[in-house]
């Protein structure tokens, strides 16, 4: 179909590419570094370590570290041998793949107040585990650090994102995610910040799952849903699951989207 204003996904830059990529004529793993580069300057704190959730979100936080002069070390280790764990069924799957998939480093966290980066929320339950996971292996502090703006719109343009319900930036605030993970601090990449280092061209991107505001508007508004309804923590009865598909709630993205919450 024929569109006078193409709009390129941004989440390229932010997760699905490889970091050796050039997508849109741009160099991912430039775009991850300055991300990382812009959290350590409008989001910085007293730390002692950089670490990032592997792999995705590595290179953002080299660019933390960097920018901070803070040392980056791996403080958690990936399996391989272990599926993505957002797309998983159940919550409790999901859980499970969390513990198997990342194991922390406790000579990395013992005592040490830790800036963890990670590429993007999406549910918030995989980030509680994680915070979990570091506090457990002895981290004094743990502070997440996102290098994505909040995700509160769900994708309809083929990428198989939960239903703005099940996302956690859509339902709570940024201070409200804090405790829910249990981090000592949260913040997020600014989505001004964001399309600022994109410079002339930021209009050429599709921030619909960051806005709420669609390229082009879905002729229905039901998106798939991923996850495990009753364990994600929301209210409801699986009743009301329709064969798979749940109504979004737009007005909730569009108050959103206007208010900046």
């Amino acid at each position: 179909m024929a569109h006078p204003e193409p709009k390129q996904c941004i989440f390229e830059h932010i997760y699905f590419a490889l970091p050796n990529s050039v997508v849109f004529g741009r160099s991912v793993y430039d775009s991850r570094r300055q991300f990382g580069e812009i959290l350590a300057t409008e989001s910085p704190v007293d730390c002692d370590v950089v670490i990032a959730v592997p792999d995705s979100g590595v290179v953002a936080a080299l660019g933390y570290a960097a920018k901070a002069g803070v040392p980056f070390q791996q403080g958690l280790i990936r399996s391989h041998y272990v599926g993505r764990t957002f797309i998983e069924p159940s919550q409790k799957i999901r859980d499970f793949g969390v513990k198997l998939k990342l194991s922390p480093v406790r000579a990395v966290l013992e005592g040490k107040r830790v800036v963890v980066v990670d590429d993007s929320i999406v549910r918030g339950t995989t980030s509680s585990k994680i915070v979990r996971l570091l506090k457990e292996a002895g981290a004094k502090e743990v502070h997440m650090r996102i290098a994505s703006p909040p995700i509160i719109g769900s994708c309809y343009y083929g990428v198989d994102t939960p239903s703005s319900e099940e996302l956690i930036s859509n339902r709570m605030s940024t201070e409200e995610i804090r405790e829910f993970i249990g981090s000592d601090s949260l913040a997020f990449l600014p989505i001004n910040s964001l399309q600022g280092l994109l410079g002339k061209d930021s209009p050429n991107f599709c921030y619909a799952c960051f806005s709420g505001k669609y390229p082009v508007e879905p002729r229905e508004l039901k998106v798939k849903r991923v996850g495990d309804f009753v364990d994600d923590g929301l209210n409801g009865s699986l009743e009301s699951i329709d064969g798979g598909w749940v109504q979004a709630n737009r007005n909730h993205i569009e108050v959103k989207a206007a208010t900046g919450l």
